[in-house]
């Protein structure tokens, strides 16, 4: 398996030579934000939104000292709001006070935070600290379940077995290849299979993600 993951990540490579994280942000804390805002959200809308948020919040103490009705209606058009800027200011709370106002770099402390889960870890992690991390989000499961790479549809089990088919050192950059690949052509509906540079590799051909 890991010989076939391999070539085709080769492929997405070559494919995708400019998948990154999507989300703007200039330092950590601006992307703990910004993943926290994506659940269920495009990056393009999220991107936006902390267009002009990040113009009024500076710091990790700006946004746990932060009115909740006042964040709320700022972060209002990524969805889900109300429990959005609660995680938000509950987690800058404790980075205030257990972590000196410091996004952390490990996955259990990351984790420790409100809202903050596996995949909004690994993301921070990756693409802030440059650390080797699976971010399993809509896009890696739907594909890595097409390639038969992964069974479970827990994401959190999902990372683990990509961690067993998936070299270490391109755990980051073969999850944005992936979300990539996920984006343009092995969509929700109407994978676009014809047009797929890895579709000799792929046992589910045009099979939609399973419920």
């Amino acid at each position: 398996m890991s010989g076939q993951a391999l070539k085709v990540l080769n492929i997405l490579e070559k494919e995708y030579p400019d998948a990154r994280v999507t989300l703007h942000f200039e330092d950590p804390l601006q992307l703990l934000i910004a993943t926290i805002l994506a659940a269920q959200c495009t990056d393009e809308r999220v991107n936006l939104v902390t267009k002009d948020l990040f113009k009024k919040y500076h710091q990790t103490a700006d946004f746990a000292g932060a009115d909740l009705r006042t964040l709320e209606d700022e972060i209002r058009p990524t969805g889900f709001y109300h429990n959005k800027a609660k995680s938000i200011i509950g987690c800058c709370e404790m980075l205030v006070k257990k972590f000196h106002g410091q996004v952390p770099q490990s996955l259990e402390d990351l984790t420790s935070l409100p809202g903050v889960g596996r995949k909004t870890a690994n993301i921070i992690l990756g693409n802030a600290y440059g650390q080797q991390a699976i971010a399993v989000d809509t896009h890696v499961k739907r594909v890595t379940h097409r390639l038969a790479w992964a069974k479970s549809d827990d994401p959190d089990k999902i990372e683990f077995e990509l961690m067993k088919v998936i070299p270490r050192e391109r755990w980051t950059m073969a999850c944005h290849q992936l979300v990539f690949h996920g984006r343009k052509v092995c969509r929700a509906q109407q994978p676009q299979c014809p047009t797929c540079p890895v579709v000799k590799f792929c046992p589910k051909i045009g099979v939609p993600l399973r419920k």
